[in-house]
């Protein structure tokens, strides 16, 4: 989001500086951007259910191999390829073309099909009851948290920064837990990244408030800042669901 402070300098209005819940451009911007989260999430589910359950899509991307604990689900070397590829889609996507609507678009709908194709790995490792009941709570509390970063009147920036010092360093946890992983890390590990997605899911609905009004009605920023929007929520409510699943998740 940082491009459009540079491609559109107009001063940063703060939190609570206007009376934004009344605003029917407001609203109508989160709309979009909360319908485009849905729909996203809508078709994710609808591929990772392809890939975990139509078998000759399923061995082109994940396979059993033998560990110390028995039989493990995990990716073949072409699913490795397509749960890495959503970090090089948004890399390119940001830095390699001018920022538009259309190719914004692009990059959204890129990363949440290819997020999809990989979460079927998840339907084999995990009950569907508790997979649906996480689904339920995940929506509950992003609904909820969303709520709070759209109505306060608090300058979340701060807390903001703090969460993105917090994710640095639980990507770090989960790479070391990778060789010296035992349950109470992983635990540990799975509790602050809930804590931690849930500050951003508040932390970036009020973003994209402020960043409405930043835009000061132009239409082609508005679009592009939809999209983007759209894809920070969507991998807030993606990792805040994983990791309430590892969490209480019943394995198969």
């Amino acid at each position: 989001m940082s491009d459009f402070n540079r491609d559109y300098p107009r001063p940063a209005p703060q939190a609570g500086a206007a009376d934004m819940a009344v605003d029917a451009g407001l609203r109508a911007f989160m709309l979009g951007v909360y319908n485009k989260v849905g729909l996203g999430l809508l078709i994710s589910a609808a591929l990772a259910y392809v890939t975990s359950s139509v078998p000759a899509v399923r061995d082109l991307l994940f396979q059993q191999v033998m560990t110390t604990r028995g039989l493990a689900e995990t990716y073949t070397l072409l699913g490795w390829v397509v749960a890495i590829a959503p970090l090089p889609v948004l890399l390119l996507g940001r830095l390699a073309f001018r920022q538009s609507p259309r190719s914004s678009g692009i990059v959204y709908w890129s990363v949440v099909a290819l997020f999809g194709a990989s979460l079927g790995i998840w339907a084999l490792l995990y009950t569907g009851a508790s997979i649906f009941m996480t689904f339920l709570i995940t929506s509950a509390a992003f609904g909820s948290l969303s709520l709070v970063g759209y109505t306060t009147k608090r300058d979340l920036t701060g807390l903001g920064s703090f969460l993105m010092i917090g994710l640095v360093g639980l990507i770090i946890a989960m790479f070391v837990s990778v060789f010296f992983a035992t349950p109470g890390m992983q635990f540990v590990i799975n509790v602050i990244g809930v804590l931690i997605f849930a500050g951003l899911i508040a932390y970036n609905t009020q973003r994209l408030k402020l960043t409405y009004y930043q835009l000061g009605g132009d239409q082609a920023a508005m679009s592009v800042a939809t999209n983007y929007g759209a894809l920070s929520l969507y991998l807030d409510f993606l990792n805040l669901f994983l990791f309430l699943l590892r969490l209480t998740g019943a394995r198969r």
